[in-house]
């Protein structure tokens, strides 16, 4: 299964996802990185040739042939296939403090709701999973981007804002994704 299919009964059920409160925002959040990804393609989302995260600017980078993408960005968290494990950004050391407070803001939003899921740093689960962890906070944020970053061990997964489009003539222009 893909990233961003549902999580299966059983898992969601053992990490309290399958309340009827985390079950409307899982299916919001589903719904949102939908139209995200959809809007985001018109300047290149998902087809450039590399991209980089700056933790020190805060910046998310996408280079294309005739063009580079930057947006201020938050880390979510990071999936490991491999291990099948989730990890919090905020309770990632790697991770400085400026790029984790989105995710420090969804802790604090499980701890007020008793979600358990959003305030354990680490977490043993599937892919299906950590889709579903990712979805509830792209709703609860209501981020503007989202981004499944790739990785040889883990999956970074980043929200982002307003894109700035840089051609090789130096003009640019920002293009900001507002979904009601």
């Amino acid at each position: 299964m893909g990233f961003f299919n549902r999580a299966g009964a059983s898992e969601a059920g053992a990490l309290g996802l399958d309340g009827d409160e985390l079950r409307l925002l899982r299916l919001q959040g589903e719904v949102l990185i939908g139209k995200l990804a959809q809007a985001h393609m018109s300047w290149g989302l998902g087809t450039a040739d590399r991209w980089g995260l700056d933790q020190q600017t805060g910046l998310l980078t996408w280079t294309f042939p005739d063009k580079t993408a930057t947006a201020p960005a938050q880390i979510l968290g990071s999936y490991n296939p491999s291990a099948g494990s989730w990890l919090w950004a905020w309770a990632n050391a790697s991770i400085l403090p400026e790029m984790s407070r989105t995710a420090a803001g969804i802790r604090e939003w499980g701890e007020a709701r008793g979600h358990s899921a959003f305030t354990e740093p680490k977490l043993q689960i599937g892919e299906e999973t950590a889709a579903a962890l990712a979805a509830v906070s792209v709703s609860v944020t209501r981020a503007t981007g989202f981004y499944r970053g790739s990785g040889r061990d883990a999956v970074p997964i980043i929200t982002f804002g307003p894109v700035t489009l840089t051609a090789q003539d130096g003009t640019a222009q920002t293009v900001q994704i507002e979904l009601g």
